[in-house]
């Protein structure tokens, strides 16, 4: 899943691909480096950043998708918490919606899936983007999520949405400290008993980050060659422990490491192996 933010503010690449035109050009790169999905958002959710109204994400995503899906044949995913801009998304060509919340902040939003019939994200956060790094806990890490996932499936499979269109996102960055995210990694494949196909985005993430910078630095460039390479480390790890879907902003590099993995853990062992 190739991301394409929208947006002036995003932790990488904001502004970059703020205007229609350098936004086209960047899908139409994504999907020719490899994407097999376009994530386009016009909000960011980086920690403590603010909302944005419905009206101006519309006007930030919606020309861009409207060009994309005239150009491209890959499935074109609207990254999205409000309903009104889901519908538009989907009305103008897209064909799945990914939601950091989970569906639960906009009550409109089950509705909006179930009646176009689009799969969708769900993903875990703790609180909103603008309150969510402020020293998350948790007693139980992945049974807690695992129990917040299983929660809104159930709860969206009982508005009429079927669970084969259902991905779950543990949500790495998103209320989770370093070890959290290492930990949420390392143990993927508990969520395996949920049932769908797992979506984790690693990609030049703030864990990734930490770990990479000297220390007494508070931060270093999300764009960096070794944000890069770290996060490349994570997808390897993700896809090794049961992720299915990926959601990277380089999608040349990712592809190259999915293809390697990949051959990794579905090669079958010889007889002279023991």
């Amino acid at each position: 899943m190739g991301i394409l933010n929208v947006t002036p503010d995003s932790f990488s690449d904001g502004g970059i691909f703020f205007s229609c035109a350098d936004a086209v050009a960047q899908g139409k790169k994504l999907v020719k480096n490899g994407a097999d999905i376009l994530d386009i958002g016009g909000e960011s959710t980086r920690p403590f950043s603010a909302e944005v109204s419905a009206e101006e994400e519309v006007k930030r995503v919606i020309p861009v998708i409207e060009k994309l899906a005239e150009q491209i044949a890959i499935p074109i995913s609207i990254d999205t918490t409000k309903a009104s801009v889901a519908r538009r998304a989907i009305e103008a060509g897209a064909s799945m919606i990914n939601d950091v919340a989970a569906l639960r902040l906009d009550p409109e939003m089950v509705d909006v899936a179930a009646e176009y019939g689009v799969p969708v994200v769900l993903m875990h956060m703790l609180d909103t983007p603008k309150t969510m790094q402020i020293s998350p806990t948790y007693d139980d890490l992945i049974g807690e999520i695992k129990a917040f996932l299983e929660k809104a499936i159930d709860g969206i499979e009982k508005k009429g949405i079927l669970r084969s269109r259902i991905i779950i996102d543990p949500g790495i960055g998103f209320g989770k400290t370093v070890e959290h995210n290492l930990l949420l990694i390392k143990h993927l494949k508990e969520f395996n008993s949920l049932g769908t196909p797992i979506l984790i985005g690693p990609s030049r993430k703030a864990f990734i980050r930490q770990i990479l910078k000297d220390e007494g630095v508070k931060d270093i460039n999300p764009d960096l060659q070794e944000v890069e390479i770290g996060t490349q480390a994570a997808v390897a790890a993700a896809i090794l422990n049961g992720a299915h879907i990926v959601r990277v902003h380089n999608v040349a590099n990712t592809r190259a490491t999915v293809m390697i993995t990949d051959h990794i853990k579905n090669v079958q062992n010889s007889d002279n192996i023991s």
